[in-house]
């Protein structure tokens, strides 16, 4: 039986796992967001300003039986079309269009999925995107600008993100 330890940092002394819970604007949608990477959970788990302490959360993913998508399989716009679903990089009109366009070409459907694994993005990416949507950035370079080297696990109704990091997705 496959599986991975995988963290999860929060303000929060106890967290339970739960479906459907997070935000649709991060990277991958809704979710329970873990990483592999101790050190970044214990980032997130004192990410908010006013906290001084937080908690990490180790947990034990099997993974037999889970259909997962890992992008760092496929195309890197593949990635870059998964994160402009969930987040905008610019409110313009012109953008919102151009964005669109993009999904429906390099889009992947991750419903089916039960674990989505990614790179973790950062504000750079969302710069990187919009100008490479408006045509200001070569398809050749786009990578390397990139610079994809984390990722993160998230479960779909688990979404698996690394950098690495895992969410659990509805």
């Amino acid at each position: 039986m496959g599986k991975i330890i995988l963290y999860h940092g929060t303000p929060a002394k106890e967290v339970l796992p739960t479906f459907g819970l997070g935000d649709d604007r991060h990277d991958y949608g809704r979710g329970f967001y873990l990483t592999e990477d101790i050190e970044l959970a214990k980032e997130w788990a004192v990410c908010r300003p006013n906290e001084t302490n937080g908690w990490v959360h180790k947990f034990e993913l099997r993974t037999n039986g889970l259909k997962i998508l890992d992008f760092q399989e496929k195309d890197v716009l593949c990635w870059l079309a998964e994160l402009m679903k969930h987040r905008d990089a610019s409110d313009s009109k012109r953008y919102r269009m151009l964005a669109s366009r993009f999904i429906d070409k390099y889009g992947l459907d991750t419903s089916e999925y039960d674990v989505i694994k990614g790179w973790r993005a950062n504000a750079s990416y969302f710069y990187i995107a919009r100008e490479f949507v408006r045509d200001n950035i070569d398809i050749d370079i786009l990578e390397e600008l990139l610079c994809v080297r984390s990722s993160a696990y998230s479960l779909a109704s688990c979404v698996l993100l690394v950098c690495m990091f895992v969410m659990l997705v509805p």
